[in-house]
């Protein structure tokens, strides 16, 4: 595991990490302060929710993707996976420890987005306490299988083709699976279009993971046969996408 050691050391010294878990813990106390929901006390508790996994996400597109991209990349053009591969440590073996690495930092950002939403905005109420735990670790469970993913597939994008395309198109397609399918579900409502209607069918529905309204608006943790359907759902699109980053991914940089 000396390619995962060397790669957990590179992002720990650069501090951006931190700046993120700094902002998923701390911003979802102050933003809801700042706001028009400290007119109304009601409401800061699910301003604080929205903040804390609206930061989340964020950190997760932004950080998280480009930063599986730039290491994808720093290990096809430095040599290091040329290197490492000739130590016996094989492609496949080099894009997972590389994941992994990446990954290690972004699971404790989860787990404090869910600290907040449990310590800082559970419900009083004794019969909504009793699902909310529940649904804080559906959306965590759905969260984790959506993003980690992605990062492997922007370090395998990377490698092969730069970290420019690594990150964007791995942003892009997160951004259309969170908000771009609602958008032209709602457009297909009112004019039907048998294209857009194949391409919505095998478009990853990443909006169904964003689970913050739900907890804003108190609706309770989704069914178990609802839960498990979706964890299918979302981990055939993780091993698609696990199959695609190491069919792209390179250990030298392409000449």
């Amino acid at each position: 595991m000396r390619l995962f050691k060397l790669t957990i050391a590179t992002i720990f010294q650069r501090k951006a990490w931190a700046i993120c878990a700094f902002a998923v813990l701390a911003l979802p106390y102050v933003l809801p302060w700042i706001s028009s929901a400290s007119e109304n006390p009601v409401l800061v508790q699910p301003a604080r929710v929205q903040a804390a996994w609206g930061i989340l996400w964020f950190c997760a597109l932004a950080w998280g993707l480009f930063t599986a991209a730039r290491e994808g990349e720093s290990n096809a053009k430095s040599g290091l996976g040329e290197y490492f591969q000739t130590t016996g440590v094989a492609p496949t073996r080099q894009l997972f420890q590389i994941w992994l690495a990446v990954t290690c930092f972004l699971v404790p950002m989860v787990v404090l987005a869910a600290a907040v939403s449990q310590i800082g905005a559970a419900p009083g109420h004794p019969q909504e306490k009793s699902w909310w735990w529940l649904l804080i670790l559906q959306y965590s469970c759905l969260f984790t299988l959506v993003i980690t993913p992605l990062l492997a597939l922007s370090i395998g994008l990377a490698s092969r083709f730069g970290g420019i395309v690594g990150f964007s198109f791995t942003l892009l397609l997160a951004l259309y699976g969170l908000y771009g399918v609602g958008y032209m579900d709602s457009m297909l409502k009112m004019e039907e279009n048998p294209f857009l209607r194949g391409l919505l069918a095998f478009t990853p529905q990443y909006r169904f993971a964003d689970l913050t309204q739900r907890m804003y608006y108190k609706s309770g943790a989704l069914s178990s046969e609802t839960f498990c359907l979706m964890l299918v759902y979302f981990s055939a699109v993780g091993a698609l996408y696990a199959g695609l980053a190491r069919l792209c991914f390179l250990t030298r940089e392409k000449v």
